[in-house]
């Protein structure tokens, strides 16, 4: 065989040895490509086709490497369900304010029902500019606090700027917030916030998509309390979530800052 057409076919077949020598871990596969260039040499370049014969059958994959490949597969499908399962909640304690965030981060669409016992979407909020609030009727103190922030902000922003914006307020407790008892809680604080519930798979949905963490603690009895983070969402027309607000603007802090990005997206 002429040195030209060994070398190509030698070529051909190193791969296959190399792909062999990581599968089996050996060293195998260097004591035979030695004896291969030895046995050409001895036959003035003609390649013994016993040699090629066992090249080839020990370049085929091991059917016992199936079975590893197959468990990695797995677990590298569970590692990415969990981690896309990790980054849609958020730790309590880690709600303060993050900017301005993009509408596809966080959000996303929602089918609830108002206090007037009628079907919500997130349809229905296009074209206003939504000031949404994740709570609970029976929350002791971090709660009726936050809407009373609520109910102040939108207030200031209207008479002091002529600024509109539109509060809703979504139970995280479906069991106990029913529709009128929403209602009748949501109006001591301020008649117009758009209070919205619904079915607990569909709560836990909508608070998935805007990463409210939440989580419910029994007590004795049949009594329980509700843990939540406690963030405010700004909301433009498009139902896209541009800022975040935490517990620690009050009032006034929070309308300004309203109004700093109703200005800032004007311009």
């Amino acid at each position: 065989m002429p040195i030209s057409r060994f070398l190509s076919f030698s070529s051909i077949y190193r791969p296959r040895q190399a792909l062999n020598l990581l599968q089996r871990l050996g060293p195998s596969k260097r004591v035979q490509s030695s004896n291969l260039s030895k046995s050409t040499r001895q036959n003035n370049g003609k390649l013994d086709g016993r040699l090629v014969e066992q090249v080839q059958v020990e370049s085929r994959v091991p059917r016992s490497y199936a079975i590893p490949a197959a468990i990695l597969g797995f677990a590298g499908l569970a590692a990415f369900v969990h981690y896309n399962d990790e980054r849609r909640a958020v730790p309590k304690g880690q709600g303060s304010d993050r900017g301005n965030v993009k509408g596809p981060t966080i959000g996303g669409p929602f089918t609830l029902i108002n206090t007037e016992d009628k079907v919500v979407t997130g349809k229905d909020f296009l074209g206003n500019w939504v000031l949404l609030y994740f709570g609970y009727t029976s929350s002791p103190d971090v709660g009726p606090e936050q809407l009373k922030v609520m109910a102040k902000a939108i207030n200031t922003l209207e008479f002091k700027a002529n600024l509109k914006v539109l509060p809703v307020f979504v139970t995280l407790d479906p069991q106990r917030d029913n529709p009128s008892h929403l209602r009748a809680y949501l109006k001591e604080f301020e008649p117009r916030i758009v209070g919205l519930t619904g079915s607990v798979g569909a709560i836990r949905q909508m608070a998935q998509e805007y990463r409210v963490y939440f989580r419910k603690i029994e007590e004795e009895g049949e009594d329980y309390l509700v843990e939540s983070s406690h963030d405010m969402y700004f909301i433009n027309p498009n139902m896209e979530v541009v800022r975040c607000f935490g517990v620690e603007y009050n009032a006034e802090e929070l309308s300004e800052a309203i109004q700093k990005e109703l200005k800032r997206t004007s311009a």
